[in-house]
């Protein structure tokens, strides 16, 4: 019998998860990873995960929305790592009751499984969308709430139900939240991603949204290694807190684009697309965090400053094989 500790994966399949299921891997672990039921029997990013990897991985098709298929992924855990979630902003002005049902409904029923189930640990994923504009910055975790997004309401109606499962019936739950991750695997609704891929498709000229707001790029790796830090830290470090995990340093859009251009040997024509600009009121235009609370608690440090990450990222995108699997043609909302 493998006596390997087993950690349960909600959104295994995407960009995050993969690499999540990969550093759980490689730390020791064997991996309950859920990927969302679908008629084609895909496995999303979890299908280019290799050989070595995939023996410790049992995949489950299944929906954060349904109860049943929660509680059979949590069951036998002893550590949970919710990622399922609805993540497009624009598409969030769209389908605002599926961000609900996904973001809000999906963590209850998480919840729920792991309190019922006695599951040591819950690590449960937030967003840095969820402070907004920077009133201070950086941005500690006392920042204020101030959502400007529907995705971003749903996120943080999730957070507030955890924070009330730790104080209600003390449920072991601990909140990582996330700056704006990339690397390989992401999706092109991403800046980062998509003038990538733009120019990697031969395109003279790429589009974009607004160029101005800042943010705090973290590498895809060092995010995992995030998510590992507060799943096996001593309780009493981690359990009832958030965490931010960021590198503490901020680029405006279009000094990102120049840094891109100059890794792939290129000088980059950037349009303005009016379909790729947030509505005024619900552009967040400046985000960088301060980790300091996780590092004191974990000892967690990005391994990746933005240039070496940026590198790994457009190697992946660059290789023609991975570039097929995206459609760098239009608008990804």
């Amino acid at each position: 019998m493998n006596s390997a500790p087993l950690a349960a994966v909600t959104g295994a399949e995407g960009f995050i998860g993969s690499h999540l299921t990969e550093a759980l891997v490689a730390a020791g672990y064997r991996v309950k990873a859920m990927a969302q039921y679908n008629s084609f029997s895909s496995y999303g990013w979890l299908e280019t995960l290799s050989a070595d990897v995939l023996e410790q991985v049992e995949i489950q098709l299944g929906d954060v929305r349904d109860p049943g298929s929660v509680r059979g992924l949590v069951e036998g855990a002893d550590c949970v790592y919710h990622l399922a979630a609805l993540i497009a902003i624009p598409y969030s002005y769209l389908a605002p009751h599926s961000y609900v049902d996904t973001n809000v409904s999906g963590t209850l029923n998480v919840l729920e499984a792991v309190r019922a189930l006695g599951t040591p640990r819950l690590v449960h994923t937030s967003t840095s969308e969820t402070y907004g504009t920077a009133l201070t910055v950086p941005i500690t975790e006392d920042h204020p709430i101030n959502t400007q997004s529907p995705y971003a309401a749903s996120k943080a109606g999730g957070d507030r139900l955890a924070d009330s499962y730790h104080a209600s019936f003390g449920t072991p739950v601990v909140t990582l939240r996330p700056f704006n991750t990339y690397g390989p695997r992401q999706s092109m609704r991403a800046v980062i991603p998509s003038v990538i891929g733009q120019v990697a498709a031969g395109a003279g000229t790429i589009t974009l949204g607004d160029l101005r707001p800042t943010r705090d790029f973290t590498y895809a790796e060092d995010t995992a290694q995030a998510f590992l830090a507060v799943g096996t830290a001593e309780a009493a470090r981690v359990v009832g807190r958030t965490f931010n995990a960021g590198t503490g340093s901020e680029i405006a859009v279009g000094d990102l684009v120049a840094t891109i251009g100059k890794l792939m040997d290129v000088t980059i024509d950037v349009r303005e697309d009016a379909e790729r600009v947030r509505p005024a009121n619900s552009e967040v235009m400046r985000l960088v965090a301060d980790a300091t609370r996780l590092r004191a608690a974990t000892g967690w440090e990005p391994a990746h400053d933005l240039e070496q990450g940026l590198a790994r990222t457009v190697e992946f995108f660059s290789d023609p094989a991975n570039l097929a699997r995206y459609k760098t043609g239009i608008y990804n909302i």
